[in-house]
């Protein structure tokens, strides 16, 4: 497991740097350009006609930092998960493979293991960091110093469990960006809401144009928030089903393909 940290933290920090680069450009050449010239050429519409309604465009909708954060925080987040599924999924087709073959039938004796082990020792070094690998390799090297059906069954659950934790461990900072995006979300609230309050004395005199640009930012922002909240929680949803989905596959294989041939004199 010691050459996955390094590869992930700069996976994770060069994705977030390109998140933050390409969103800001697009926002800042394409989607604020545009919503300016869309909000100027509404402007003059309701100058010369009082009972034009506007429709909602995009690109204000979108215009706003709050927004443009939500967004990279979005992709910071897809990058993770999409790193950590294609995980499970490389461990799963592991898994599926087979790593010990032992034909129906055969037993494997205490002084048989050694063999197995050096056939698990001798796949490639990104093959021998999968779960179901690690764990037939910890019960073949239990069952040769304990001769003890029981302990194998242990030690190979007891990677599985720890397995189990260190993934929903890991995905703590997926979790963090899952609350960060409605509570940026709430922060565009409070702004707009404040500008809003900050021109209602203009109001008075009959230009609302501040009141309503101040409470556009605020619902414009909570709705773009809580749409890619809900997006993120049920990606971050499945990604866990397919890692617990994992780990419980792995157990099943210890004890239909593993432990049963196991036998003691």
């Amino acid at each position: 497991m010691k050459t996955r940290y390094p590869k992930e933290l700069l996976f994770s920090l060069g994705s977030l740097l390109a998140a933050v680069v390409v969103v800001h450009s697009i926002w800042s050449f394409w989607v604020r350009p545009n919503a300016q010239a869309v909000i100027t050429a509404q402007a003059e519409q309701m100058r010369k006609d009082p009972n034009f309604v506007p429709d909602r465009s995009l690109f204000v909708i979108m215009k706003d930092w709050e927004q443009e954060s939500c967004v990279v925080l979005m992709i910071w987040a897809l990058s993770m998960i999409g790193f950590k599924y294609r995980i499970a999924r490389r461990e799963q087709d592991e898994l599926d493979g087979d790593p010990v073959r032992v034909p129906e039938g055969m037993r494997i004796l205490p002084e048989d293991t050694r063999e197995y082990v050096r056939q698990l020792e001798a796949l490639p070094a990104a093959r021998q960091q999968s779960l179901v690998v690690r764990a037939a390799k910890a019960a073949l090297a239990r069952f040769g110093a304990t001769r003890n059906v029981q302990d194998v069954s242990e030690a190979g659950h007891a990677v599985c469990a720890a397995e189990a934790e260190r993934l929903d461990s890991e995905l703590s900072m997926i979790r963090y960006i899952a609350w960060a995006i409605p509570a940026i979300g709430f922060i565009g609230t409070v702004r707009g809401i404040g500008d809003a309050l900050a021109e209602a004395h203009k109001a008075v005199t009959g230009d609302i144009s501040g009141v309503t640009e101040g409470l556009g930012v605020a619902f414009n922002s909570t709705l773009v928030a809580l749409l890619l909240s809900l997006l993120l929680m049920f990606l971050l949803h499945y990604l866990q089903l397919a890692q617990e989905r994992l780990v419980l596959d792995a157990e099943t294989w210890l004890d239909n393909r593993l432990l049963r041939h196991l036998q003691v004199r």
